[in-house]
């Protein structure tokens, strides 16, 4: 097509950002991410250039669990964004951003990946392909974002027959016995035809946050923010919350469960999720919570919309049966759901939803979204802590996505100061009130950024090539 896009350029910065309060990922603790931001330059047939903007934090403890030390797992990490950089900039293939994306995905990344991994010396810890993949994500959103931007429209009015030179039987297989099918059928059949303004907001409890006074030790922050739960409800209107868990204490995960149902209920608030982030081996465990409340804490249990990624995230390796969990709540793929593949893996496993994620590029997510849709899975939109940029294709993606409930958003909770340039501009998109995140003031090509609007000084460039 005329609209058909190649890459011409990329430049990579690195932005640290400090947590005001610390956040706990299963057996780690997070208190500082380097945000990758890239800016990718396209041309198309006609010689017209435009540039597009991707960001996301490389949240090291998420995606690379490990004893290694932080640091030399995130510096890992940083070096594998300067290769994808050049790798991106160089790209021969042209097309539309969601053709491109799963291009480099499928058949360039595995490739980058073990290379990398190979040149780590024998006997090192590899990058997990999850890693990859967040490392990649600022680049593919910064493509899908440039696209745009060249021809001044929304991304999200381009997923159509209009622009696309496939349809998504190009990308995807229906499940084995399936009457699906998706010849004919393009991301755009699956999405909002018209989205929400404003989202029911999730609002993150971290293994260390404090749950009531008697916790306060007299370190806390004193920068204005709430610290105990009950203030955060209060003053945010929160309707949703969702409880990090342990996975391998089960009386401690009742309890905290308890102790945030009971806040919850005195303040307000009306639903909970739970979120054990791939600790548990045994579906026996979350049963026996799910059983114990349900008979001794009802309402609470009926608070719990869904149960997020209790067993580890390699599916592949665990091909654990979890039709029992599934039976008494919703449960979504969060970690596993690396693509649709696997996602079609976690459906014949038990898995009964998906947890999408812009951070592992909006290209795999919307191909994700369309295969769940397809075969009557429920979505939600998970977030990484999304800060600045990243925040604005994320809750972009939750909005069109047409989740169970809203769109996880907590960044507002561990650094807000860091997005202070960009809520100038977007002040209901980085502060939540009435329990919500308003979308209203995103509008341009692209995902609607405003850039130019958004007084952020960027550092150094990390990374800059072109062809």
């Amino acid at each position: 097509m005329q609209t058909d896009i190649r890459t011409v350029s990329t430049d990579l910065y690195f932005l640290p950002v400090q947590t005001r309060v610390p956040l706990k990922f299963g057996p780690e603790t997070l208190t500082s991410v380097i945000c990758a931001r890239v800016c990718m330059g396209v041309t198309d047939r006609k010689g017209r250039r435009a540039e597009g903007w991707g960001e996301t934090p490389l949240s090291v403890q998420w995606v690379w669990p490990s004893r290694l030390g932080y640091q030399e797992r995130c510096d890992a990490m940083q070096r594998f964004c300067t290769i994808l950089a050049e790798a991106w900039a160089h790209l021969s293939a042209e097309g539309h951003p969601l053709e491109l994306g799963h291009t480099f995905i499928e058949s360039i990344l595995d490739g980058l990946l073990e290379r990398f991994n190979a040149e780590r010396g024998a006997g090192a810890e590899p990058m997990p392909w999850l890693a990859a993949l967040v490392c990649c994500s600022a680049f593919d959103i910064a493509l899908h974002d440039a696209y745009g931007r060249l021809l001044a429209r929304d991304i999200y009015t381009t997923y159509n027959a209009e622009f696309m030179n496939v349809d998504l039987a190009h990308f995807l297989e229906p499940a084995a016995g399936s009457k699906v099918s998706f010849a004919g059928q393009y991301p755009a059949d699956f999405l909002v035809a018209d989205p929400p303004l404003v989202l029911p907001a999730w609002h993150l409890v971290g293994g260390k946050d404090l749950l009531d006074a008697s916790e306060l030790t007299g370190a806390e922050p004193d920068d204005g923010y709430p610290v105990l739960l009950a203030d955060w409800i209060q003053r945010d209107g929160l309707m949703c919350l969702k409880v990090k868990l342990r996975g391998d204490d089960a009386e401690w995960d009742f309890d905290r469960l308890v102790r945030v149902g009971e806040i919850a209920i005195e303040n307000g608030a009306i639903w909970l999720t739970s979120d054990f982030n791939c600790t548990v081996t045994d579906p026996d465990y979350v049963d026996a919570i799910l059983d114990r409340l349900l008979w001794e804490q009802p309402h609470i249990y009926q608070m719990i919309l869904y149960v997020e990624q209790p067993f580890p995230y390699d599916l592949e390796a665990n091909r654990i049966d979890v039709h029992s969990v599934a039976a008494r709540k919703p449960l979504f793929m969060d970690e596993s759901a690396h693509d649709w593949r696997l996602i079609r893996l976690g459906r014949e496993l038990g898995w009964t939803g998906v947890a999408l994620k812009t951070c592992k590029t909006q290209t795999g997510a919307l191909l994700s979204l369309c295969w769940a849709k397809a075969h009557g899975m429920t979505l939600m939109v998970q977030d990484l802590t999304n800060p600045m940029l990243a925040q604005v294709p994320h809750c972009r993606l939750a909005a069109h996505a047409g989740t169970i409930m809203g769109v996880e958003t907590n960044a507002m909770q561990f650094y807000p100061a860091a997005s202070a340039p960009e809520e100038a501009v977007h002040p209901g998109l980085y502060c939540r009130r009435d329990g919500q995140v308003d979308l209203s003031t995103l509008s341009g090509p692209g995902f609607g950024y405003r850039l130019d609007e958004i007084d952020r000084q960027l550092p150094e460039k990390a990374a800059s090539y072109s062809k």
